[in-house]
């Protein structure tokens, strides 16, 4: 229970269905906080739901985990010039793994959550589905669950829309229901952004940034750890006028190369290898899926290429996507059907 309205309506849905629910809110950040669900306003919102609904609350301190897995993979991918997805790994790492052990060894029978997304099972075999509202749909963060996991997970508020969820939780007098989502990486304070954090923990790096068609430096930047690639904003056009996108960072070298959109869109999506995850069977050489690479990202066609190394090639070009984001492939015969993820690769 986060402390938000979709977990309290998950927790109050299940307790009128006639299972034995205890509330669990998990503190993770143990720094500063003004967003995402690691406040102590949020933690007391989870605590009042569970009161209001009459069962049982806790709290699992899981701050090591969370520094371990999560805060301090985002700090070095940084500083390698790479963009993680904090909110990805804590599902992986903490709430689907750490959590879950947990959950076993108290000898609970599922864990439940207020994800948009669903658990389908078909002739036995569960599978991860996208949501029912679409703009909603969090699928995505869940890419990583396998099977074994799908089978002890209910999503309770998966097929509803986000009005129908705020309706049952004015039903069910929580005092959640008109909350906004957080959207928000709940370790970086908003008032401060991503850089103020990274400089209380590392030296960032200036950068030249050069023009890759001309080598020409058309600019500098105080912080190379700060640029995306495929990053438009804050990137100025070349002599010519022409809007630059940035499509490699070297923090090591000092440099960040930015081109014209026909210079730098890509057809291949090198996957790191070790980060490979599966729902079920593994894709083979030539499989063809449907491959999204940001939360609220539209899902493109692609292809499973396996030699020199895995990779996705895309049908169409695509603006460069940034090494260490995580891409979900879904079925193109079920496009709402998650089959796998991965990281990307740095080229």
């Amino acid at each position: 229970m986060s402390g938000g309205v979709d977990s309290s309506v998950a927790a109050g849905l299940l307790g009128e269905q006639g299972h034995d629910v205890v509330g669990a809110t998990l503190k993770l950040w143990g720094g500063v906080s003004d967003s995402g669900c690691c406040s102590v306003a949020d933690v007391d919102d989870a605590r009042r739901v569970a009161q209001t609904l009459g069962i049982d609350h806790h709290v699992f301190n899981y701050t090591d985990e969370f520094n371990r897995h999560v805060v301090d993979p985002f700090v070095r991918a940084h500083l390698q010039g790479t963009s993680p997805n904090p909110c990805i790994e804590c599902n992986r790492h903490i709430k689907f793994d750490v959590l879950f052990e947990r959950a076993r060894r108290l000898g609970f029978d599922a864990v439940a959550t207020g994800h948009h997304a669903q658990v389908l099972v078909r002739d036995g075999v569960h599978e991860l589905a996208r949501g029912a509202d679409e703009s909603k749909d969090q699928s995505y963060v869940l890419g990583y669950l396998h099977e074994d996991q799908l089978a002890q997970l209910l999503l309770p508020i998966g097929a509803m829309n986000k009005n129908e969820v705020r309706v049952h939780a004015q039903r069910l007098g929580l005092r959640t229901w008109d909350k906004p989502d957080s959207q928000d990486v709940c370790f970086i304070e908003a008032s401060k952004g991503r850089e103020a954090f990274l400089r209380q923990r590392v030296a960032l790096t200036s950068a030249k940034i050069v023009d890759r068609a001309s080598g020409e430096v058309i600019g500098e930047t105080e912080a190379a750890e700060l640029m995306t690639v495929g990053q438009r904003r804050g990137v100025l056009p070349g002599r010519d006028g022409r809007k630059r996108y940035v499509s490699r960072v070297d923090v090591a070298e000092g440099l960040v190369e930015v081109g014209v959109l026909e210079d730098v869109l890509q057809s291949r999506l090198g996957l790191d290898e070790s980060s490979l995850s599966f729902t079920h069977d593994a894709l083979v050489e030539g499989d063809e899926v449907l491959a999204q690479w940001s939360a609220h990202g539209r899902a493109v066609p692609a292809t499973v290429v396996r030699e020199p190394s895995w990779a996705l090639t895309l049908r169409a070009p695509a603006r460069p996507v940034a090494p260490g984001q995580t891409v979900v492939m879904y079925r193109v015969d079920e496009p709402s059907i998650v089959v796998g993820a991965a990281i990307v690769a740095r080229p």
